[in-house]
């Protein structure tokens, strides 16, 4: 009889057996619209079969008054300060590579992955010597990472995107 040594134990839920799964990804909580169609139903009747639970009501106004609007603009709320620093983006037709002062997102159709800036060890880049193709991938441990690729309409951007992404990563990445 032939017995395992190492304890590499592998996750139950992997993509052999859930092709949806993808490592990274968050999946939203059970009981959700999202993931619940009688959850959904019930968000769109309301909560006792009556209007539809995000109606206003009558004697709500549908305008802001005038010093709710000076308060707005005078006021700098705190995601303007945060996105002072330097961002970098980088989109195609279906996904997209952003970094600012929180951290790296991934973006692919509708999914997307958050790495904030205390998780990540190790970001690459990644431009071929022939093609368009942009790749990053962010390292969280030593052996888990992730990457995502998008692609450039001209050579010249890949190197744009690379420069971009450099300054962010010199603002922002400290290595340990």
């Amino acid at each position: 009889m032939e017995q395992r040594i190492d304890s590499n134990i592998w996750p139950e839920r992997a993509v052999g057996k859930d092709p949806a799964y993808v490592p990274g990804l968050m999946v939203p909580p059970a009981g959700t619209a999202e993931t619940d169609p009688e959850q959904a139903e019930t968000e769109e009747r309301g909560p006792e079969g009556g209007a539809p639970s995000d109606a206003l009501p009558e004697d709500v106004p549908d305008e802001p008054t005038a010093s709710e609007e000076d308060a707005a603009t005078d006021a700098p709320s705190e995601g303007d300060a945060a996105k002072e620093g330097p961002v970098f983006e980088a989109t195609d037709r279906r996904g997209a590579i952003t970094a600012d002062s929180e951290g790296v997102r991934f973006r692919l159709d509708d999914q997307e992955a958050d790495f904030w800036w205390d998780e990540i060890g190790a970001v690459e880049i990644k431009t071929p010597r022939f093609g368009r193709r942009f790749t990053v991938t962010v390292h969280v441990s030593e052996r888990r990472w992730f990457d995502a690729e998008v692609e450039a309409d001209t050579r010249n951007r890949l190197k744009e995107w690379t420069a971009e992404l450099d300054a962010v990563l010199d603002a922002y990445f400290e290595e340990s």
